[in-house]
C-alpha cells in the first residue's frame, strides 16, 4: 500500500504540492489516516497548501 500511497501523491502533486483537501480524500479512499498520508507526502518532498483542518 505504500508504494501505492506515494504513487497517488506523486501523481496528484503539482509543482511540489498537493492541497489538503486533496490529501484528506486520498486518506478517505484509501482508508488510511491523515498522518500517513502526511508522512509520506514528507517523505516525497511534498507540501501540503490549503490546510483546512490542521491536519498535515
Amino acid at each position: 500500500m505504500k508504494e501505492e500511497l506515494r504513487t497517488l501523491l506523486l501523481q496528484k502533486a503539482v509543482d511540489g504540492r498537493i492541497t489538503c483537501a486533496v490529501a484528506r480524500k486520498i486518506a478517505e479512499e484509501a482508508g488510511i489516516p491523515y498522518k500517513e498520508v502526511g508522512a509520506a507526502a514528507d517523505e516525497l518532498g511534498i507540501r501540503i497548501r490549503d490546510c483546512q483542518l490542521g491536519c498535515f
